[in-house]
């Protein structure tokens, strides 16, 4: 789930660096941009837009393409001799190389492997045989990573580019060789789109994933529910929500970001190589004993990705995650519990029925109008025996209300409960508290029937006590205690 939060904030930032570099008078609007982009994203797919195979071959093979003649154009250049170095100056040394700055590398450059795995996981997703298909697109994805990763980096040693905070490798490349014509915008472009577009993976597969930890009583139950596209609508906003709020912290800076990327996705790199070699201890099919050396050495080496990305990656925000999957872990066995102790509580095994209750209405109240005349004679319709409570801040105001009960009560009791601190709700609390604890052998239930009016406009309840609101926020988590409102609406 980390991982596809920050795969959405990483490719989007990503995406944004790319148009940037093309139009550097963005760059102070890169977290705007950002922002703006997983919007347009989250709102596609609670509109029930779905990936296409031919929307996204567009720019998938543009993308190839123009990077692919970007290596050409650029090897060709460097056999010819015809290097010029992007750098005005030569980049002094800030450190002497040593194991840790190459551990540092390391882990800097297992961070192109990262997503590789849409493949393994959208295996159904391909033509039948789909596994020998996946397969196929696996290999040719390696490929063409291989090529032009390497490509890239040849061409980025011989041409002398220097991180820049402003322009991206690839753009420096792209000046240098194709200067700024249109081939150059064209290879942004494409670079753009790619990484924007490569966003909408995830929000195709969190709100699947967190459906799944759902179903399964690991998360919140809101995460089963879909909207009225039937796409579920939570997971989407959760994930735009913190995907952005990601671009807003990191200033949408990929540097910072792709450190806290890494960590997760080899983390469940290793954790899935390591599942498929207890799959093959299990099964034992034709052939496992070499599956499982594969898988087990594929479990090996991503463990040791993972240790060195998270020790030399720790200081640069891969702390973050590393702290952030337990805590994400202990959440989920947290869910899982409460769910199990509400099932058992509301279960009906060994239940031997509803105690015996005896009922309680009373309606607070602060004045004598039309709203309580209307809520007393619902209270009466719930109960004979309702009564009125009325709690004393003023005792000639008390006299006033004593005599229009007489008039308007319909013969319900009128309570008066005394507040030598001019309090409301304490006299109210501990009235309740004093019912209930008479209850005995039955159950107690009593019911707060609450006379409120509603105003004809918004603005003018801002004008008035909300002596209701305190009243139902108080009483909100009481055991027994029920709340009713019995609204009165004003007409101006």
């Amino acid at each position: 789930m980390i991982d596809y939060v920050l795969t959405v904030a990483v490719s989007v930032a990503a995406g944004v660096a790319a148009l940037t570099s093309a139009f550097p008078g963005l760059y102070r609007y890169r977290v705007i941009l950002g922002v703006f982009f997983i919007a347009v994203i989250a709102f596609g797919n609670l509109r029930g837009v779905r990936e296409s195979g031919r929307l996204f071959a567009v720019p998938t093979y543009l993308f190839i393409a123009s990077f692919s003649v970007l290596v050409a154009v650029g090897l060709y250049r460097l056999f010819r001799g015809e290097i010029e170095p992007l750098t005005a100056r030569a980049v002094e040394p800030v450190a002497t190389l040593s194991w840790f700055l190459v551990l540092r590398a390391f882990a800097s450059g297992c961070t192109a492997l990262t997503g590789m795995e849409a493949i393994s996981d959208g295996v159904p997703a391909f033509k039948e045989p789909e596994w020998r298909n996946a397969a196929v697109t696996l290999r040719w994805m390696a490929g063409i990573l291989a090529v032009l990763f390497l490509g890239v980096t040849v061409l980025a040693a011989s041409f002398h580019v220097a991180p820049l905070e402003h322009e991206t490798v690839v753009s420096q490349l792209a000046r240098g060789i194709f200067g700024e014509g249109a081939f150059y915008y064209l290879l942004q472009a494409a670079t753009t789109l790619i990484l924007v577009l490569a966003a909408n993976t995830s929000f195709a597969d969190f709100p699947r994933l967190a459906f799944f930890l759902a179903r399964d009583h690991y998360a919140p139950r809101q995460f089963l529910k879909r909207g009225d596209r039937l796409v579920f609508s939570n997971g989407i906003g959760i994930l735009a929500a913190l995907a952005a709020l990601l671009i807003i912290v990191f200033r949408s800076d990929t540097h910072a970001l792709i450190p806290l990327y890494a960590v997760g996705v080899f983390v469940s790199f290793t954790l899935s190589q390591s599942g498929m070699v207890r799959h093959w201890q299990m099964k034992r099919t034709s052939g496992w004993r070499w599956r499982l050396a594969i898988n087990g050495a594929g479990a090996c080496l991503t463990a040791v990705v993972t240790v060195v990305i998270a020790g030399t990656k720790f200081t640069h925000g891969a702390w973050i995650v590393v702290i952030l999957i337990p805590i994400l872990v202990v959440v989920f066995q947290k869910v899982n519990r409460h769910y199990a102790l509400v099932a058992d509580q509301l279960s009906l095994d060994g239940y031997g029925g509803p105690p015996t209750i005896r009922h309680t209405v009373l309606v607070p109240i602060g004045d004598v109008h039309r709203g309580v005349v209307n809520a007393v004679q619902y209270a009466r319709l719930l109960s004979p025996e309702a009564k009125a409570v009325y709690v004393e801040t003023d005792p000639a105001l008390t006299r006033k209300i004593e005599e229009k009960w007489t008039k308007w009560g319909m013969g319900v009791p009128l309570v008066i409960l005394t507040s030598p601190y001019r309090s409301l709700l304490t006299p109210l609390l501990e009235y309740i508290d004093h019912l209930q604890e008479q209850q005995g052998e039955a159950r107690r239930v009593v019911t707060i029937v609450i006379p409120e009016f509603i105003t004809a406009h918004w603005w003018q309840h801002l004008m008035h006590n909300q002596t209701a609101l305190l009243i139902k926020g108080a009483l909100l988590f009481r055991k027994d205690v029920i709340v009713t409102d019995v609204p009165y609406h004003l007409t101006h």
